[in-house]
């Protein structure tokens, strides 16, 4: 059940909206289901002779009143809204439910308390099976203001009860960091300009992608004015610094006049306070070189990174604020991919930005190193090709990683944006790492080699020997041992340095890990296999697929 508190300053629009067709003719039989006094509130959808300018009167009596006494001023904002509904899925609830739940709402947000017969008039219409529209003037009968800070949260928390007792989908209880949703008014406007997404989410996703990439504000606002879009800063009067921004597009106009979102009203984390915060955590230092091995780099710096999330004994804000790292570095890696792989980066990259905040303040300067790496790949010297197995496979297991530790601390909404980037990152890792494997196996050393090997896994590792084993990578990975002994490696070393990678408990697929980890850096025929694989390697991730290995032209380097 959702509700959405707005304020507004127009009671007999309003009104129009909720008796009338709909804006995309959706609304049946509109007609009050609940309000401050049934038979003295009159319903323009059940009874012929009431109006719209009746029922605005009467709810405005107080406002009206209150008005006078300012010398014909009304209070701003003084039209209260706050549509309730039900989630999909859910049963269609009856009016006498839905006039339960709305003076539950009323009384939960400060409107009307229960027994306060001073408190503000409201109805409760319905005009479609699936929700509610509450609608209050905010002037009580004794003249005062009622008491609705934080009226949404207390919406929502009440709605958390309802649908509890009413036996209806339970949604995920949030915590006010969440980034404000597109209107209806949005979506309709989106929807007849033929585009998929809103002004909004779309102003969102790119700010996000620029913040990731930026090293300071200067460069924040050339990224975003480089993609098209319109910057305006706010100027304090004394100092002369920007104090606030807001963004917009040419093709997004009301009146003839640009329609702009403000930075915080984008996401809490794009506020130019939270910017700088994130900004000031980094030295704001040019790149003098270009990164010889930005992906190997990439890849350490998620170990490290998964190491502080991971931690049991870790500090919360280190956490969040490599959390929110992981989410700048998901952003800059999808500009850096092939093109294949772009769409479903960027889409992990987009439903983790929900992970990026929590009530835990985030300490950037923890993941410093991380968006850094994940800056660097754009300006490394390997080409757009060059997407590092190991660093997808690690994009995978940090992004579990930082569900859990949201799971831990009850933050649902962000769990389940991590989980669902987690998903998309799995699905496109196993998608790249299918052929490899496959051959790989194909190549799988003799009977009694196997069993050579399994003999040093066991001494090696002897607590995750049996994990190992069980994994369908196993003869993979001795096709890996297999190469890096012919590479004058001991298997017993490279197993040990890879297994110090990073530790295999939490790893759905050991044997993978260790294949992706292996060193073989000084491996001639090991370097050769990477010039002509499908998928390029970091010598640092055991690049193993065989030089017979057809690349398309289009996967090639130089291309």
């Amino acid at each position: 059940m959702v509700p959405d508190v707005s304020t507004g300053s127009d009671s007999r629009g309003l009104i129009a909206y909720l008796f009338g067709p709909g804006r995309r003719d959706e609304h049946t039989n509109p007609h009050i289901v609940a309000a401050w006094d049934m038979a003295g509130a009159p319903d323009p959808g059940r009874d012929p002779a009431a109006t719209y300018s009746q029922l605005a009167r009467r709810l405005d009596h107080h406002v009206d009143l209150r008005t006078r006494e300012l010398g014909g001023k009304k209070p701003p904002q003084h039209v209260w809204h706050c549509p309730v509904r039900t989630a999909p899925g859910d049963r269609y609830l009856t009016d006498a439910e839905w006039a339960e739940v709305a003076r539950r709402v009323v009384h939960a947000t400060g409107i009307a308390p229960e027994g306060d017969e001073k408190a503000c008039r409201w109805i409760a219409v319905r005009h479609a099976d699936d929700h509610i529209h509450i609608m209050a003037t905010t002037v009580r009968a004794d003249g005062r203001i009622p008491r609705t800070h934080r009226g949404g949260q207390r919406a929502q928390a009440e709605c958390r009860k309802i649908e509890k007792e009413m036996g209806l989908r339970q949604l995920m209880k949030g915590d006010g960091t969440a980034p404000k949703t597109p209107t209806g008014a949005e979506r309709a406007k989106a929807e007849r300009q033929g585009r998929a997404v809103t002004t909004r989410a779309w102003l969102r996703e790119q700010a996000h992608t620029a913040a990731a990439a930026s090293r300071n504000e200067e460069d924040y606002f050339s990224i975003l004015t480089d993609l098209g879009i319109t910057v305006h800063t706010r100027i304090g009067p004394e100092t002369g610094d920007v104090i606030g921004y807001s963004l917009s597009t040419s093709g997004d106009t009301a009146a003839g006049e640009p329609v702009k979102f403000g930075g915080s009203k984008l996401s809490p984390d794009l506020s130019i306070h939270r910017l700088r915060e994130r900004f000031t955590s980094q030295p704001d230092a040019p790149l003098t070189a270009p990164p010889a091995h930005p992906w190997r780099q990439a890849e350490r710096s998620l170990r490290i990174a998964h190491a502080a999330i991971t931690d049991p004994n870790g500090d919360v804000h280190r956490a969040q604020g490599e959390i929110a790292a992981f989410g700048d570095f998901l952003h800059t890696s999808a500009l850096h991919v092939p093109h294949p792989l772009r769409a479903e980066i960027q889409a992990a990259a987009s439903a983790f930005n929900r992970a990026n905040r929590s009530m835990i303040r985030a300490d950037h300067r923890a993941g410093y190193a991380l968006r850094k790496a994940g800056q660097e790949l754009l300006y490394g010297t390997n080409s757009a090709g060059d997407f590092v197995i190991a660093v997808l496979a690690a994009t995978v297991h940090l992004a579990l990683a930082a569900s859990h530790w949201h799971e831990q601390r009850e933050h649902h909404q962000q769990a389940a944006a991590a989980q669902q980037a987690h998903a998309r990152l799995r699905s496109t890792y196993e998608a790249q790492a299918a052929p490899i494997l496959s051959e790989l196996i194909r190549r799988t050393p003799p009977t009694e080699t196997v069993a050579r090997y399994e003999g040093v896994l066991r001494a090696t590792l002897p607590a995750q020997a049996e994990r190992i084993l069980a994994d369908p990578a196993w003869p993979a990975l001795t096709t890996a041992l297999r190469r890096a002994e012919a590479g004058s490696y001991s298997p017993a070393s490279v197993l040990t340095a890879a297994a110090e990678g990073r530790e295999l408990d939490t790893a759905d697929h050991p044997a993978q890990v260790l294949i992706w980890r292996l060193d073989n850096a000084s491996n001639r025929r090991l370097a050769a296999a990477k010039a002509s694989s499908t998928m390029a390697i970091e010598p640092s991730t055991l690049a193993v697929v065989p030089a017979d290995t057809k690349v398309p032209p289009s996967r090639r380097r130089g291309r």
